[in-house]
């Protein structure tokens, strides 16, 4: 047999976040959390119970050389665990050879570990748990033939729970609960160790995920100072407590699978004092129920399946803002959507909406009828999905709620609760059904870091976008909302790729909010180039002042999503200090979705989207599959030299700004000119870099505009070239030069016309001459 390959413990020096969960070994199908959220302490605890069902590599361990192979993210040696826990009957033995204590731990290399991927926790048991003994489980397994054995039996019951078609989910949740109060199995206690990463669980005498326990119970306790939530005061100086984006996801909530591919449903009980309001992640609107402690009881679910890092909990004395109707006549009432307003748009429920496209295109129109969405099949495991409900289809706005503080109430009823529909209605409109069946809002503590973050059924907003006027608070909203569909029902399946979310949202963001104020044509394109201006400038800053390494889209590139044989991986950069404040991923990939849709047009780019959508619901995706399908729907492209490789070597694969387009270099030189004062230093940084002189014709215009304005003398030999050789648009470059009441730009304007009159047309040469003389 192989000597097992142990791994040293993480390097403190790096930056990489592990995930040691071993998921090609075994899955978590389903959690249930019973948790108590305790204030005095400072502490989430209770317990949580998992659902297993063996992986893909399962079979290919059971009948492996080495029965327990260990590579990068396993499991570590013993004598390098921060903590050991084992039964109280099982002493140590004394080694005859070394006198160290030897524990039982050590004598099962043979044997399979469950890694769970866990920190900050203070785990006090895990136990298997007996399902054989809930009576309506067994009911499943009526017409088959079992074998007697407990553990056998279990593996089936278990399996079978959790195979069960997604029209009987109410059915399946009700026996998941079940399970979660069943016993524990005493015969035979599980140990497990912890270290800083990890938890891993062993049953002696198991070598295979197929006969390991497919039940567990973990009994534990969060720490004050864990990763994965916040102690705080809200901004009325009252206690609360919410997950924060931490780079290490949940793990030190709960102990999980936190690689994206570890999709899993979940349940959740959470017990708080009565004056505080508790709001998940769940797909229901949680009503509290009176507990036997005096706290409430608050139970939340979802049928989705969704990576565990979504999981999202706060709790604090939030009250919900309402909408304020006042002087309603006898027998009216209040309505929770009322007429509400956005720069003249009226929100008064459904609208129908107009696909159709204005704007020329070489390609054809990608325009989807009701009937078309209606025919979309879903390619995800089964699940009760919304893309395939006609009530979904037509709903423009799913139900909503807003939170805040006290302090921030009468903002958040004014501010963010007007235009919520507003902006769930624009974001239906362009990409279809809400994947999601309802939405809260929260207002959160000023220490958060973000201005918002979305997960699924609940968006946190900073209180930043609560002061001046809506423009802050309605694109952030529609930011967020955007992740609906690109972050949370699509996913990236390698997390380095994360501009699969946020490039998507930037950029869907200005297209949503645009929708929402009914902007003009003008106005619209208007605002969009003023933002982009703003971007490409911070982008600038932070390629300027960043490391290059973290500036790269695909860090993995052509091993982008790969694991190791257990699914072990790591994250690169994910603990980084400086990362969490960089927007690279943000700006480039808006960037590159920007140079796309230049290449097809906007209508049908969102067109794309749609269609993108229906295809990738509820699943993980790598930026091939975007950038594949939107390459095979745009086949004309590929004789333009757009190529997946080409997108690679320039957006995704390398540091800095890639190759710019013609469309976009027009778009940044005429911000530029906007500008009052440019340096010498800017505009020679400008020529080099982008090769001005060798561009084409609207390019060298605007460039010689900015040299004619900034009276860079260094480039004037650019202006008599562009005056001689492309007279066609040249014509009016006279008129500025002539304006500027500079010698040696006057002595230019009349040299190069005096070189090419004789070429000129009438009508043009008076034109000219009019303007010099």
């Amino acid at each position: 047999m192989m000597e097992p390959k142990h791994q040293p413990e993480l390097d403190p020096n790096k930056d990489d976040l592990p995930l040691r969960a071993n998921t090609n070994h075994v899955l978590v199908r389903h959690y249930v959390l019973d948790l108590t959220v305790d204030f005095q302490k400072k502490v989430i605890g209770g317990n949580i119970v998992l659902f297993l069902e063996p992986g893909k590599g399962a079979v290919s361990l059971a009948f492996s050389e080495d029965p327990h192979p260990q590579d990068a993210g396993d499991v570590e040696q013993a004598s390098c665990f921060t903590s050991t826990h084992v039964p109280d009957d099982a002493g140590p033995n004394l080694d005859q050879k070394s006198g160290v204590s030897k524990l039982p731990w050590d004598d099962m290399n043979e044997d399979f570990t469950l890694i769970l991927d866990c920190c900050d926790l203070l785990v006090s048991k895990v136990e298997e748990v007996d399902v054989s003994t809930v009576p309506e489980l067994g009911d499943l397994l009526k017409g088959d033939t079992v074998d007697q054995d407990s553990q056998n039996s279990s593996f089936v019951l278990v399996q079978k729970l959790i195979s069960i078609p997604s029209d009987r989910w109410r059915q399946q949740h009700d026996l998941y609960l079940q399970c979660s109060y069943a016993s524990g199995v005493h015969t035979q206690p599980l140990l497990f160790h912890m270290d800083q990463w990890s938890l891993q669980v062993r049953k002696k005498g198991v070598q295979s995920p197929s006969d390991f326990p497919p039940c567990l119970r973990i009994w534990y306790e969060t720490k004050p100072t864990g990763g994965s939530v916040r102690w705080t005061k809200d901004q009325d100086d009252r206690c609360c407590v919410y997950t924060m984006g931490s780079p290490i996801n949940n793990r030190a909530l709960f102990p999980c699978q936190e690689p994206p591919v570890a999709m899993s449903t979940w349940q959740a009980c959470v017990k708080a004092p009565c004056e505080y309001t508790v709001l998940l992640s769940g797909e229901n609107q949680a009503s509290p129920m009176p507990e036997e402690t005096g706290f409430l009881q608050w139970d939340y679910y979802v049928t989705m399946p969704m990576p565990a890092s979504t999981f999202t909990i706060a709790a604090g004395k939030w009250q919900e803002a309402r909408v304020r109707v006042h002087n309603l006549e006898e027998g009216e009432s209040e309505e929770p959507c009322a007429t509400l307003t956005c720069r003249g748009m009226t929100y008064t429920g459904s609208q129908p909406t107009d696909q159709s496209c204005d704007r020329k295109s070489s390609h054809p129109k990608l325009i989807f009828s009701a009937e078309e969405d209606e025919q979309s099949i879903c390619s995800h495991v089964d699940y009760p999905c919304r893309f395939r409900l006609s009530t979904s289809r037509a709903q423009d706005v799913i139900p909503h709620r807003v939170f805040a503080p006290f302090c921030h109430l009468q903002k958040a009823e004014t501010n963010v609760l007007p235009l919520l529909p507003l902006c769930l209605s624009a974001a239906h409109s362009l990409l279809g059904v809400h994947p999601f069946s309802r939405l809260d809002v929260l207002i959160v503590p000023p220490g958060f870091s973000s201005l918002g973050m979305a997960s699924p059924h609940i968006i946190f907003l900073s209180q930043s976008v609560l002061a001046g006027e809506r423009g802050l608070c309605g694109a952030r909203l529609c930011h967020e909302i955007a992740h609906s569909w690109f972050g949370l029902a699509i996913g990236a399946r390698d997390w380095t790729e994360e501009w699969i979310s946020e490039g998507f949202a930037t950029y869907l963001e200005d297209v949503f909010w645009a929708k929402v104020q009914q902007l003009g044509t003008r106005e619209d394109e208007e605002q969009r180039r003023l933002k982009a201006l703003l971007r490409w400038r911070r982008l600038k800053d932070e390629l300027q002042n960043s490391d290059e390494e973290l500036q790269v889209l695909r860090p993995n590139k052509d091993t982008t999503g790969e694991v190791s044989e257990s699914g072990a991986s790591v994250v690169k950069h994910a603990l980084n200090p400086g990362k969490p404040f960089l927007q690279v991923h943000y700006l480039k990939g808006y960037f590159l979705l920007k140079c796309l849709a230049s290449k097809v047009g906007e209508d049908e780019f969102l067109s794309f989207f749609r269609l993108f959508v229906r295809r990738f619901h509820g699943q993980l995706i790598l930026s091939q599959d975007f950038l594949q399908m939107f390459l095979d729907t745009f086949p004309a492209l590929s004789s333009q030299g757009l190529t997946l490789g080409a997108i690679y070597s320039d957006w995704l694969d390398t540091p800095g700004i890639p190759k710019m387009s013609p469309e976009q270099l027009v778009l940044l030189l005429e911000f530029l000119l906007e500008e009052a004062e440019l340096s010498v230093s800017c505009l020679s940084l400008l020529q080099t870099t982008y090769s001005l002189r060798d561009q084409d014709a609207e390019v060298k215009h605007r460039w010689c505009e900015l040299v004619v304005k900034h009276k860079y003398t260094a480039a004037y030999r650019d202006v008599e070239s562009f005056l001689i050789h492309d007279q066609a648009m040249g014509v009016y470059l006279y008129g500025e030069l002539m304006l500027q009441e500079d010698g040696r730009q006057q002595a230019l304007a009349r040299r190069c016309l005096s070189a090419i009159k004789d070429d000129m047309d009438q009508s043009a040469r008076c034109v000219v001459e009019e303007m010099i003389f």
